[in-house]
């Protein structure tokens, strides 16, 4: 590729809202060397004449917090399996299957976003309800979860809005499991997830007016763009387990 070619697919990716360390780890694989220092240098100048590549930078994410241990007081959920039960092979990731699940909240409580994220691929789903309940959160996680034929475990937060665990299970021949109490560190897979979801959903924003075309953005950017630590491949094609596409095809 000549270098004008190189720097309009940065562009396009930056505009995707990938990292330049995701484009740079992606390129290589691809035998097109460019470090992610560079990427940034190019942002800077851009800003400096007017540009807004720098824009889709990823905002500073709230950083996790040890909540304070002690009594849960939300409330207990009927006949909740501990995390501590959950076989070891979960945490190992050595398998596509295994879900971590949880909710954000609307500006003011003002609707609500079930957030899915497989351990091992990343794949993430999300769908945006009126209200915390545990019915339709219920059917939500049975719906968006229903056709993965390889579906073995989900592990939840320990919100009363999971109390429909039992049925969900049932539907989805699936175990659940949930966290310690203020453990969020036990589902680091989601709460990551829901800290670069914020990205696109703040919370400032109203979730009840959120549609079913931005979900489907919001998961599309987020599953089709490379991770590090899937070897710069995408949730999209380590959970399907297709092989990586050359950006420069």
């Amino acid at each position: 590729m000549i270098i004008g070619d190189i720097w309009a697919l940065v562009e396009e990716k930056l505009r995707q809202d990938w990292s330049p360390e995701q484009i740079s780890g992606r390129l290589k694989e691809d035998e097109v060397f460019i470090s992610h220092e560079s990427i940034y240098q190019y942002i800077y100048a851009d800003k400096r004449v007017g540009g807004s590549l720098w824009t889709h930078l990823r905002r500073h994410q709230k950083k996790y917090r040890n909540r304070r241990s002690g009594q849960d007081r939300r409330g207990k959920i009927p006949n909740r399996r501990s995390i501590e039960d959950r076989p070891v092979i979960v945490e190992e990731r050595s398998r596509v299957g295994d879900w971590e699940a949880d909710l954000i909240l609307g500006k003011n409580h003002q609707g609500v976003a079930v957030t899915l994220t497989e351990r091992k691929s990343r794949f993430t789903l999300l769908r945006t309800l009126p209200s915390k309940h545990a019915d339709p959160i219920k059917e939500a996680i049975i719906a968006l979860l229903k056709w993965d034929a390889r579906l073995k475990t989900i592990t939840f937060d320990n919100g009363k809005e999971f109390t429909g665990h039992q049925e969900i299970s049932a539907a989805l021949n699936a175990d659940c499991y949930f966290a310690h109490p203020y453990s969020s560190w036990e589902r680091g897979t989601n709460e990551n997830t829901n800290g670069l979801i914020r990205q696109y959903l703040p919370k400032s924003h109203n979730l009840k007016e959120v549609s079913m075309e931005e979900e489907v953005r919001i998961m599309d950017k987020l599953n089709l763009r490379p991770r590090k630590c899937l070897g710069f491949r995408t949730p999209y094609e380590v959970f399907f387990e297709h092989q990586k596409v050359a950006l420069t095809s």
